[in-house]
């Protein structure tokens, strides 16, 4: 059992460095991959549109994230046995980094686009929000109630 929770906050943590990766990927190419960038800069019905989409998205992806992951640990997760609470912690951990996802891609998306600042401090906030997501062994064991000694 020792080696499954190792197993599982692994994975946990090889998702979340891809989650802040996948930021870095679209700083780069945005930044020199100049084709693309501003393409929508001058549509400003486009603009308000994209960039009101971005906090909705935001505004919605961020509180649920964080509240859907807590409302599951304590009903869901914490009734079953070990091995199905450690399969359903790593499935809700990545549905709930998916939901920051959103938020983070479709800033990035109106930044560059759009060349608008409100995406980019949407993207921000969804960055900001997952580090009360960091993965961790610790954290694992802290949240599924599990003691060394007993496993």
């Amino acid at each position: 059992m020792e080696e499954q929770i190792k197993h599982v906050a692994s994975r946990q943590k090889r998702f979340f460095i891809g989650f802040w990766l996948l930021p870095v990927i679209l700083i780069v190419v945005g930044e020199t991959d100049g084709d693309w960038v501003g393409r929508y800069a001058a549509d400003v019905r486009a603009t308000y549109f994209a960039e009101t989409l971005t906090i909705l998205l935001t505004a919605i992806c961020v509180p649920v994230s964080l509240k859907l992951f807590a409302w599951v640990l304590t009903r869901k997760i914490d009734k079953v046995s070990l091995p199905e609470a450690l399969r359903l912690y790593s499935f809700w951990s990545k549905v709930r980094l998916a939901l920051l996802t959103l938020p983070v891609l479709v800033g990035f998306a109106v930044y560059y686009l759009m060349l608008s600042n409100k995406g980019v401090l949407c993207a921000l906030i969804a960055l900001t929000a997952s580090l009360f997501c960091l993965p961790g062994e610790g954290r694992l064991r802290k949240e599924l109630h599990i003691n060394k000694e007993e496993v």
